[in-house]
């Protein structure tokens, strides 16, 4: 069975792209799916002088791992000023010091849920263009807009949204 790790690139404990990614790992019936939690793998502020003074912290070695010995990987990135949200910025530098290929070639499931119309569609652009060169296979994306209209009681209830994100799972599945 393949084994799926799901996560946001959020700390927020009300985080919309939580649910989304929440709400997507529910779609996969035939893979064991691993829903993290950023807030679970707290770490300090990448410096080089702090890396050099303590090392990589295990917080880490213990994410990149989870990435190293999954078979793909859901990924819902919030959308903070255009870009990704700090912890998740920060956990992405640490991780790219231990490798700089931190995907390790892993099919990935890019996703951004926004309250905004645009679905996080900035933050889309950006980790589209960077998450390639840490070999990330992108085998589909998803933007969720307008998440408090399209959203609720779990699951997304705009259907063609809903549909949209069915087939980006088909996808990604017969990606990994």
């Amino acid at each position: 069975m393949k084994r799926i790790i799901a996560f946001a690139g959020s700390n927020s404990k009300n985080s919309i792209n939580q649910q989304l990614v929440t709400y997507t790992a529910s779609l996969f019936k035939d893979a064991e799916v691993d829903i993290l939690d950023l807030n679970d793998f707290d770490l300090p502020l990448y410096g080089i002088d702090l890396e050099q003074a303590s090392g990589i912290p295990e917080n880490a070695h213990k994410f990149f791992n989870l990435i190293k010995n999954s078979d793909g990987i859901l990924l819902s990135l919030a959308e903070h000023n255009g870009s990704y949200t700090t912890v998740f910025k920060n956990l992405f530098d640490w991780m790219s010091r231990i490798e700089s290929k931190t995907f390790c070639g892993k099919p990935m499931l890019l996703m951004a849920a926004s309250p905004g119309g645009r679905g996080g569609a900035s933050v889309l652009e950006a980790a589209a263009s960077r998450f390639p060169f840490h070999d990330a296979k992108i085998a589909a994306q998803f933007s969720l807009p307008t998440f408090g209209d399209n959203f609720n009681d779990e699951r997304v209830v705009n259907e063609q949204l809903n549909n949209l994100l069915k087939e980006c799972v088909y996808v990604f599945q017969s990606n990994i």
